[in-house]
């Protein structure tokens, strides 16, 4: 009792005991952790740089630009790169960095939207499958094997072909088609949490079903989610490239990258300026995300932290 006693006195008021401290930081450090080591990531610092700089572009375009992205001018058509054209002009004498800016525009919400439907629903169909088992996971499976049965760009061809070629189609397509990508991930990730201690014993002091899931598996299947969300950014950028480039997805007069690409085509021998600068935009900003992702891949996984 002497020895408990002068153990409590010696705690001074502002410090805590050390359970609360131990209890605190863990709620903390580890995205705190994760933070850190992204910062010491010189990759992924340099993707966060590139992605920034085209979303500054795409926000102020009216703003750094003085030409229409979409007036013609028969004068001006073919001209090289120089202080009035930064990026030249295409064939209708358009402003080609006008288009440029433009176009990043409709690709980050392209990549935005996409990803958040595909994201949400793919989440939602495999916390399904891989909580509740049985014959719903064998249903919710066997849809996401056919789909990825099919390749990605096949398949939202496919979907564009039947909806009809406009950029809004085109991003339902590329929704759709990264579905089973998160719902594979997020069924994996939810089987291995539901055989874990705390979960059975939410089970065992009555917790419900619902509560479960969104207060205790969701919250520890973020990290996962997250670095696919952004490498998925990529993809749906440069899958909608690919869609625009086939005349599936923006139509004229919208300036979009894969179109310019498309539009392009017969000009690269004696211009290529209308076909370089569109074709290094969709690699820097696909690349910028891929590097951002492989960055929270390593500051996110526990066997990569120092």
């Amino acid at each position: 009792m002497e020895r408990k006693t002068t153990l409590r006195l010696a705690m001074t008021p502002s410090q805590k005991p050390p359970d609360e401290q131990s209890a605190k930081g863990e709620a903390i450090s580890p995205w705190r952790d994760a933070f850190r080591q992204l910062r010491k990531n010189k990759l992924a610092m340099t993707g966060i740089v590139i992605v920034c700089f085209f979303l500054f572009i795409a926000l102020f375009a009216p703003l750094l630009t003085t030409h229409s992205f979409d007036g013609y001018d028969a004068a001006s058509r073919l001209q090289s790169p120089s202080a009035e054209h930064w990026f030249g002009t295409d064939d209708l004498g358009r402003d080609v960095f006008t288009r440029i800016a433009y176009g990043a525009q409709l690709s980050l919400q392209v990549g935005f939207f996409a990803v958040a439907g595909a994201l949400l629903v793919g989440t939602l169909l495999g916390v399904l499958a891989g909580y509740y088992g049985r014959w719903l996971d064998m249903l919710i499976s066997r849809i996401f094997d056919i789909m990825l049965a099919f390749p990605s760009i096949l398949l939202a061809i496919a979907i564009v072909a039947i909806l009809g070629p406009s950029l809004h189609n085109a991003m339902v397509a590329i929704a759709i088609v990264n579905i089973p990508i998160f719902g594979r991930l997020v069924r994996s990730k939810v089987i291995s949490l539901r055989a874990e201690e705390f979960i059975m014993a939410a089970r065992a002091q009555g917790m419900k079903n619902s509560r479960i899931l969104f207060h205790h598996i969701l919250p520890n299947s973020l990290s996962p989610i997250i670095v696919q969300a952004t490498l998925g950014f990529g993809t749906a950028i440069l899958e909608a490239a690919a869609l625009g480039f086939l005349g599936l997805g923006a139509q004229a007069p919208l300036a979009e990258w894969g179109k310019m690409l498309a539009d392009s085509r017969a000009y690269i021998q004696t211009a290529p300026w209308v076909a370089i600068f569109p074709g290094m935009s969709i690699m820097l900003v696909v690349l910028g995300f891929n590097m951002i992702g492989d960055g929270l891949r390593d500051a996110l996984d526990p066997k990569m932290k120092n």
